[in-house]
C-alpha cells in the first residue's frame, strides 16, 4: 500500500523557474493537507553536516551518566533532558510511563533585551565541555535549519497565493529549538512498559519541524487521516517535514497538524538505538497569530500571542 506521506524535490523551488515553484508550492500544499507530513530532497544541507552532528551527539550520548548529569535541565531548557523528564502524550491529555529518550536541547539565543522573554525564550545555550566540537556542528546546522525553515515558510505562503513573506514577516527573530534526541537500545531500558513508547502520541506545536531521522524498527509512525497508525517512509537523502499547531491554526485548519509516535524497541531489535536530529521552528515571540479563514482556510480561530500559546503546551508534557 502507498504511503500518505509523499516525497516533494524541492530543486525545482531553488532552480527558480516559475513553473518549477508552482509546481513545488502546490505538491506542498497538497501534503499538508492530506498527511500533514512529506519527505523533501534538494534542500542543499549537505550530508556531511548532517553526520558529523549526529556522531558528535553520539559521542556524548555515551559519556557516564555522572558526566551528562552536570548538563541536566528541565524540558525548555539547554542541556541535557535525561530519562523519565518528558511524556508527549500528556499533551493529548493521555497519561502514559515516561517517552523512553534522552535529547541534548539548544536553540535561539539572541536576545531581545526583555529579562523574562530572554530567560525562557532565548537562553543562552549550553554545550557539553567534553565534546567541543558539537557546538560547533550543532550551531551550523541550526543556521542551515533556520534557513530552510524560512524558505519552507516562502513555499506555504506561494502554495496559498499570499505575499511571499506572509509567514516569514513573523520571523525576523524566531524562537527556534533544536533536540537531538538519542533512543536508547531495549538491552540499556529493559522492556517498555505498557503504552510506553520512544515518543509518545502527539503533534507539534510550532509552524514547522524539520527532522534528520535513521531508519529502525522503533521508528517513527504517522496517524493517517483514515484514522490508522502507518510507518513513515525513510529515505537516507530525505528531511521529513511536518506542520505544528500553531501553523494549523494559522492557516485555519486548511493544514494538518498530524498526530505522531515514535515506537518503542522491539524485541526483534534488541540492539538497536537510533538518534534523531529534530528543529521545531516558530515565530518571533510576541508575533500574534490571526487564522485565515475561508475560502483558504475551514475555521477562523481566535488570534493568539506565539510565545503564550507554545508555553501552555511546553508546560503540558512535562512530566512533574
Amino acid at each position: 500500500m502507498a504511503s500518505s506521506v509523499p516525497l516533494v524535490d524541492l530543486g525545482p523551488w531553488f532552480e527558480g523557474t516559475t513553473e518549477g515553484k508552482a509546481e513545488v508550492a502546490a505538491r506542498i500544499d497538497e501534503a499538508l493537507q492530506d498527511s500533514g507530513f512529506l519527505l523533501v530532497t534538494g534542500h542543499g544541507v549537505p550530508r556531511e553536516l548532517r553526520t558529523a552532528t549526529r556522531e558528535l551527539a553520539r559521542k556524548f550520548f555515551a559519556l557516564p551518566e555522572d558526566v551528562k548529569a552536570k548538563y541536566t535541565v528541565a524540558v525548555g531548557g539547554r542541556g541535557w533532558l535525561p530519562p523519565g523528564v518528558e511524556a508527549n502524550a500528556y499533551a493529548e491529555g493521555t497519561e502514559t510511563p515516561p517517552d523512553l529518550k534522552e535529547s541534548y536541547s539548544v536553540g535561539a539565543d539572541a536576545v531581545v533585551g526583555d529579562a523574562e522573554i530572554d530567560a525562557f525564550w532565548f537562553q543562552p545555550n549550553v554545550w557539553p565541555a567534553e565534546i567541543p566540537e558539537l557546538a560547533v556542528a550543532a550551531r551550523e546546522y541550526m543556521d542551515r535549519m533556520r534557513a530552510l525553515s524560512d524558505e519552507l515558510l516562502t513555499i506555504f505562503a506561494v502554495a496559498l497565493n499570499l505575499p511571499r513573506d506572509h509567514f516569514t514577516r513573523h520571523t525576523g527573530h524566531p524562537t527556534y529549538t533544536f533536540n537531538i534526541n538519542w533512543y536508547p537500545p531495549m538491552t540499556a531500558v529493559g522492556t517498555p512498559e505498557a503504552d510506553q513508547f520512544r515518543i509518545g502520541p502527539h503533534t507539534d506545536f510550532g509552524t514547522v519541524t524539520v527532522l534528520d531521522r535513521q531508519a529502525g524498527v522503533g521508528g517513527l509512525q504517522v496517524y493517517t487521516a483514515d484514522g490508522e497508525w502507518e510507518d513513515a517512509p525513510f529515505d537516507a537523502e530525505a528531511f521529513t517535514i511536518n506542520i505544528g499547531d500553531l501553523m494549523a491554526r494559522w492557516t485555519g485548519d486548511r493544514w494538518r497538524s498530524t498526530r505522531h509516535r515514535v515506537l518503542p524497541p522491539d524485541d526483534s531489535a534488541p540492539d538497536e538505538d537510533l538518534v534523531s536530529l529534530i528543529f521545531f521552528y516558530e515565530t518571533d515571540h510576541d508575533a500574534r497569530i490571526a487564522s485565515l479563514g475561508p475560502p483558504i482556510g475551514r475555521t477562523g480561530y481566535p488570534e493568539v500571542l506565539a510565545s503564550e500559546y507554545l508555553k501552555e503546551k511546553l508546560d503540558a508534557i512535562t512530566v512533574s
